[in-house]
């Protein structure tokens, strides 16, 4: 089966001059995107005034009763003074809100305690003793993430998503030793999850990650200084979030003050302060490992109560550790020494500088403006490691930018938040070294298969993808309406998508260490075929609106009720015309004249193709709050959420045969093969670019390989359901939150490719075997002319059925400690096993069918918790317990068939009771100096009882000659996740 394709691309990179300061006159009224903003309303007397003031920056926003209530919005999340007057008398108190939190307060009463008023030292008095409000009349399945939570909890990669997973039904998956890290939720890949930062989407629109950047990469998508706090939303988001199926995250960043202060941060452990690997411990020695990650922050005043600035940067300096190992399955191979000698410990670099700048200008009362800019820089080797050389390295350039200007505009009964965006990022994986490969391998006993030892030579892959555009937003919210909060919006985008890649770029030269080490028994590599252009740029253009009203039909009952339409134009997909010869060549190939699906739905003149125009997405919810209290509140919603197809998967139209593959054997006992023209003795001229090169001019081919995607296709997306139960409850005199609900998430229109090749009675099975349902593919049975048909269509679906439990009793300065729990059970299943992991081929069967396997993606038992407890002396204690069932495993059954061969899927799950358990404790001090600095240090030990957690399983079950396989299921190798057992030490400093 083939492995999902990797992308990449290289941007221009120009900077926006004039055009953000021209769109910015046009903005007359704010714009404010996904609800990073908060709304603070409830019931006040008649004839009151609520203004609220935000005591670091001076915002103030005022509103007069309108019927008993009040309803302010676009409030940045902080903590604010509240004063009332009311027949000439004040009254005031201080609350803190959170991250797009609609909060209620009912100010019709004085408060039991009033807030202080005034400035200085006062202000840390009201930060203190302001209560965090709850949101718990929300229809939406979400959680909060604090900066407490951010600043405290043990890490090791300083990138702020990882808290996600302390939210029921998230994980945040490292694969390998941190080679990729990646949010998902779910059933479905981390490709479908959205990332909001001050309410615009980070999506990547080319390649798999959900968000740009994160595709093979172990950076950081945004520095974790600069991010304040973030709500994650799991499903039933509302109409507002967009190019979504799974989980939307909405964070936002901080803001210069009118004090000016700053950070400075600096973590660092080497492989002398962590315990050694299984595999390190029988290879004699670690891999030489250094992580270093250090970063400032600053910000303040330039116009005291008008323009504040905030500036930050972070880096990353790693020396990652890796190992190249001898196959587990090679003991009857005498391997010879040259290659025993590359066998041991490595490591290789990754380094990250990630900037991050942002100014905020009240302009008025009413009207605040923002403008922020983020650069991130990123080269990483990869490649390196298990059976793969120093020399094959690839280097991954992952760099990108982004600009928003942003305008946000309150006057009394509405809103209006408007973005100018622009983006522009790279994914860039080139050879280090560009030279030809070569691989050395040897028989397996056990089928008869060849067993890679060692790869050597060049790097595996070229690629260059990418994104690059600009956008414009506008949401406008209406209070005016009694009981209804109205919001409606609009969202343009313009982007340029660029795909190109080559896999392998140059020779790959294959020996068999048994038969003879110093002559190939095969030699594998591609030329650029004449007509067809490996290298696609796409015009893109997307466009949304939605409509939505939060109603609040009595004091018990708020329904929300929304609607959503988006257009996205793809001009490499609508516009493609298929080569004539091809198509002809299809028109005319007598086995799929009478098959199981019609060519002609797939061959594109270049005007029968139309986007997607049927995404309209409602989703409804509802609230109820049993005492008109907000302390116990059911709560639900249904909905529907549309995502995108990735650039990468449509682009395989264009650079899938691109390339001509020559494979030319030369035969031994081992590997005979039938005389013919890629079937000689061999050449010592093919050792050279040249002899490939005469090669190849004497032996044509008309066309390779062809992948067609469908005239029809159409736009993924997730259909969501929820029911739960949210409450307040006091223990020991404190309130804990609790969350209890029942979800069902389908996902359907998932894009896969199949093999189109048919036989000649247009079976996809051998007719000559007696059950045609088990006969061979039809790989054999090509395009006359051509290579293998690959054809692209939707139909990939998951399906969860979820139980996501939460507890949390939050950290305050008066009650300082805090503690949250969450577990997650879930059923969940697929239609092509590994799709939650981004497998999108499906080559054993005609079609993907209608059979859903267990989920390869998701453990059916999840639990995190968290504690943060402040001790005396400025000392805090904070910890993290992770424990998961195994997650299934993707294995293909060869056991019970009735022909030899013909394999099917089958997941398993390994006979454990845990699949993964991590324990870590972090300590930091701090001390005071009696002025404005103070002084950390923190101690982080990762993974404290060095549990390991396997990933070496064996997946074989047997095979009819053989019989059963009596390891199936049992550990075959040395395999862990990371990290091992690890002491991190930092220091900072604040002012």
């Amino acid at each position: 089966m083939k492995q999902r394709n990797r992308t990449t691309f290289q941007p221009n990179r120009k900077l926006l001059s004039c055009a953000l300061a021209s769109c910015l006159a046009m903005a007359a009224p704010h714009v404010m995107a996904q609800s990073t903003s908060a709304t603070l309303r409830g019931v006040v007397a008649q004839d009151a005034t609520v203004t609220v003031t935000n005591v670091d920056t001076g915002l103030t926003r005022t509103s007069k009763a309108a019927n008993g209530s009040y309803n302010i919005g676009g409030l940045p999340p902080g903590t604010y003074r509240i004063e009332v007057n009311a027949g000439g008398q004040t009254s005031s108190r201080a609350v803190t809100l959170a991250v797009g939190q609609t909060a209620t307060l009912n100010l019709q009463e004085a408060p039991p305690v009033s807030a202080p008023t005034g400035d200085a030292t006062t202000l840390d008095t009201i930060r203190v003793t302001a209560p965090i409000l709850v949101e718990t009349k929300t229809s939406e399945v979400a959680t909060y993430v604090s900066q407490k939570q951010i600043d405290s909890l043990p890490q090791n990669s300083r990138n702020f998503l990882a808290f996600a997973d302390t939210v029921p039904g998230m994980q945040f998956v490292t694969t390998g030793n941190g080679n990729e890290s990646q949010l998902k939720s779910g059933a479905q890949g981390s490709s479908q999850i959205n990332v909001f930062i001050d309410g615009v989407g980070q999506k990547n629109y080319v390649t798999p990650g959900g968000i740009t950047g994160q595709d093979d990469s172990r950076g950081n998508p945004f520095p974790q200084l600069a991010i304040g706090e973030y709500k994650v939303i799991t499903s039933n988001y509302k109409a507002e979030y967009d190019q979504i199926s799974s989980a939307a995250v909405t964070a936002v960043t901080r803001s210069g003050t009118n004090d000016f202060t700053g950070s400075f941060i600096w973590d660092r452990f080497t492989d002398d302060w962590r315990k050694a690997t299984p595999g390190e411990e029988a290879a004699g020695q670690k891999s030489p490992e250094t992580t270093e990650q250090y970063g400032i922050a600053f910000g303040g005043p330039i116009i005291r109560d008008r323009l504040h600035f905030f500036v930050t940067y972070e880096a990353k300096d790693f020396i990652v550790p890796e190992l190249i190992a001898r196959p587990n399955n090679t003991a009857h191979v005498a391997i010879p020494a040259n290659i025993l000698a590359e066998y041991g410990t490595t490591s290789r670099p990754f380094d990250q500088d990630v900037y991050f700048g942002k100014l905020s200008f009240q302009a008025s009362d009413a009207h605040l403006i923002e403008f922020s800019a983020r650069v991130r820089e990123e080269v990483g080797i990869l490649g390196v490691g298990g059976v793969n050389a120093n020399s094959t390295a690839t280097a991954l350039t992952n760099d990108e930018k982004r600009y928003d200007l942003r305008s946000l505009y309150s006057a009394g009964s509405w809103m209006n938040d408007a973005h100018i965006t622009f983006e522009e990022s790279a994914y860039n994986p080139r050879p280090v070294i560009s030279a030809p490969i070569t691989r050395y391998t040897a028989r397996n006993v056990a089928d008869d298969g060849d067993i890679t030892l060692l790869n050597t030579g060049g790097g595996a892959t070229f690629q260059d993808k990418g994104q690059k555009g600009w956008g414009l937003q506008n949401d406008f919210t209406f209070y005016g309406w009694e009981n209804h909060t109205l919001k409606m919006g609009v969202k343009y985008k313009d982007v340029e998508l660029t795909a190109f890649q080559n896999s392998p770029p140059n020779p790959r030269y294959i020996y068999d260490v048994v038969e003879n080490i110093d002559q190939p028994y095969r030699i594998e590599y591609s030329t650029a075929r004449v007509g067809r252009d490996p290298f696609i740029v796409s015009d893109n253009q997307q466009f949304g609106l939605y409509i939505q009203d939060d109603w609040e039909v009595s004091d018990k009952l708020t329904l929300n009720l929304g609607l959503r339409w988006d257009y996205e134009d793809m001009g490499a997909y609508k516009d493609y015309v298929l080569d004539p010869a091809i198509a002809s060549a299809l028109r005319g190939w007598g086995n799929i004249q009478n098959t199981d699906y019609e060519v002609e739905d797939y061959i594109s003149s270049g005007s029968n193709r139309k986007s997607d125009k049927n995404n309209f997405a409602p989703r409804l919810g509802f609230s109820y709050d049993l005492f008109s209290d907000q302390r116990h509140v059911i709560f639900g919603g249904a909905g529907r959420s549309y995502d995108r197809n990735l650039f990468d998967y449509m682009a395989r139209e264009f650079y899938g045969g691109a390339f001509t593959t020559y494979t030319i054997n030369f035969p031994d006992s081992n590997h005979p093969c039938d005389p013919s023209a890629t079937c000689i003795p061999f050449d010592p001229a093919l050792m050279t670019p040249e002899g490939l090169a005469a090669f190849a001019a004497a032996n044509p081919t008309a066309g390779g390989e062809v992948n067609l995607i469908k005239n029809d296709l159409v736009t993924p997306y997730s259909d969501q359901f929820s029911l739960g139960m949210r409450n307040i409850v006091n223990v020991w005199g404190h309130d804990w939150n609790t969350s209890v609900t029942l979800a069902h998430i389908r996902s359907k229109e998932g894009i896969y490719f199949r093999l189109g090749n048919r036989y000649a009675d247009g079976s996809f099975r051998d007719p000559a075997f007696p059950d045609a349902t088990w006969g061979r593919q039809p790989w054999g049975q090509a395009i006359p002319g051509y290579g293998s048909l690959i054809l692209g269509q939707n139909g990939i679906e998951t399906k969860l059925n979820s139980l996501l439990l939460s507890v949390d009793k939050p950290y305050t300065e008066a009650s300082p400690w805090g503690v949250t729990i969450a577990y997650t059970y879930s059923d969940a299943t697929e239609l092509r096993t590994n799709s939650s992991e981004g497998e999108t081929y499906v080559f054993d069967y005609p079609d993907v069918g209608n059979e859903f396997y267990t989920s390869t993606g998701v453990a059916k038992h999840r639990l995190v918790t968290t504690g943060i407890f402040g001790l005396p002396w400025d000392i805090t204690v904070s910890t993290k317990l992770t424990l998961a069932t195994p997650i299934p495993r993707q294995a293909v059954n060869c056991l019970d068939v009735n022909i030899v061969g013909n394999c099917f899927f089958d997941p398993y799950e390994i006979d454990e009771t845990l699949g993964y358990k991590q324990f870590d404790i972090a300590l930091q001090k701090v001390w005071n100096t009696g002025s404005d600095i103070s002084f950390k240090v923190r101690a982080d030990l990762l993974n404290a009882f060095n549990w390991r957690n396997w990933t070496d399983y064996n997946d074989d079950r047997g095979n009819p000659n053989a019989g059963p396989n009596a390891n199936f299921g049992r550990r075959s190798g040395n395999g862990i996740y990371w990290p091992t057992r690890t002491f991190k030490l930092s220091f900072g400093f604040d002012w």
